[in-house]
């Protein structure tokens, strides 16, 4: 007996099998062990091979998080009801690699032609400034994710176009931009975003 839904439309069994076609193009690509991951994930997966052979010591900094209301539904769990930020966050990274302080704010963007600065704030300029001065290094890593292409920005090359904006410039940095005063990253195996070698350019 055909079943119908109250639309007209013919209900079918979740266990009819699909045709062969419809199959083929259901069917997920997983030829890439990095599809799906961001850069987040890459960059901490990076870090973690530096640590365990010696490299550097570079963490991704925590969110400064006040909580405010705990419900305890049992005796071993407890779920956080409410919480806000106490402070900004600055950068997303820092710690030591050859003796310098290292510290670096993680950016990607889906666009292929350039990078929008609206992406980074006031305070993260103000404390890479700082941190500069002090002479550790800074900078950013962007990636642009249609394009799977990483590049590394020192503060220096990136400061030219943040003061642009704020002049009342163009909003944004070309892909033409970075990859003449940025360094590109080839994306690797192990580890997958090696950009500790890069570094050396601007000591």
């Amino acid at each position: 007996m055909a079943i119908n839904y109250p639309n007209g439309k013919k209900f079918i069994p979740a266990d009819v099998q699909q045709p062969a076609d419809k199959k083929k193009k259901r069917k997920k690509d997983f030829s890439f062990s990095n599809r799906g991951k961001t850069l987040e994930d890459e960059l901490n997966e990076t870090n973690d091979y530096y640590l365990e052979l010696g490299h550097a010591v570079i963490h991704k900094k925590p969110v400064p998080v006040q909580i405010v209301r705990v419900e305890y539904p049992s005796r071993s769990a407890a779920v956080i009801k409410e919480a806000y930020f106490r402070s900004p966050s600055t950068t997303d990274y820092n710690g030591v690699w050859n003796g310098k302080y290292v510290d670096f704010e993680a950016k990607e963007t889906e666009n292929s032609t350039s990078f929008p600065l609206k992406n980074i704030h006031d305070h993260q300029v103000h404390h890479m400034a700082q941190v500069r001065k002090h002479e550790g290094l800074a900078f950013l890593i962007i990636r642009f994710s249609s394009l799977d292409r990483y590049f590394i920005l020192s503060f220096e090359a990136f400061e030219v176009y943040w003061n642009r904006m704020m002049e009342g410039g163009r909003k944004s940095v070309t892909l033409a931009e970075i990859e003449e005063s940025g360094i590109e990253i080839k994306p690797g195996a192990f580890p997958r975003i090696d950009y500790l070698p890069q570094l050396y350019k601007f000591l």
